[in-house]
């Protein structure tokens, strides 16, 4: 009985990513990454993994994910990586309209209309855009066409790709266990 149940929930979530696909607004559609940053052990290896996948190279300075550390006020570390805005500032502070937003809903840069001028970065409220001296555009996280690969790699799990209809979903949860008295 509890598989029959499961493939049930199973066979709804499906209905309702399908549903939600066509029925949410594009900007809508796509899922991010969360970061946990108590898991984040500063180990790097979603920088290098993102440089390698999108490069071919092993430099973190070519990542679109960085991990920003506090040490030692307070002692944090913190992947920084684009939060694919719904109305994303940096689409509107790029004045070569290089900053777009594809048919699956991931905010992209195009290299081939991109100027290098900043503006995308000084308008992110998040700071999850960069540059590099070899690379002739701006670099920002595209989730991998929607399999990020920093995400599976990561060995603490400190990042998590969440589709649309979860994000929120561990505040939900804290807030229900906290409230919830048996």
């Amino acid at each position: 009985m509890p598989n029959n149940a499961l493939f049930g929930v199973r066979y709804l979530l499906d209905d309702a990513n399908a549903l939600e696909s066509l029925l949410l607004p594009t900007a809508l559609r796509v899922g991010r990454i969360v970061v946990v940053p108590e898991r984040c052990g500063y180990c790097r290896i979603c920088e290098l993994v993102c440089a390698y996948v999108h490069f071919g190279v092993v430099n973190p300075r070519k990542a679109a994910i960085r991990v920003l550390s506090t040490f030692p006020n307070p002692p944090v570390n913190r992947p920084i990586v684009c939060m694919q805005c719904g109305k994303p500032p940096c689409m509107d502070a790029c004045p070569a309209d290089a900053i777009y937003r594809d048919e699956h809903g991931i905010v992209r840069v195009d290299p081939n209309k991109c100027i290098k001028c900043g503006n995308c970065a000084e308008a992110c409220p998040f700071g999850a855009i960069f540059f590099h001296a070899d690379v002739h555009h701006a670099i920002k996280c595209d989730l991998c066409g929607g399999d990020p690969q920093c995400v599976r790699y990561c060995p603490n799990q400190a990042l998590r790709y969440l589709p649309p209809h979860e994000l929120g979903q561990p505040q939900r949860v804290k807030l229900a266990s906290a409230t919830w008295k048996p």
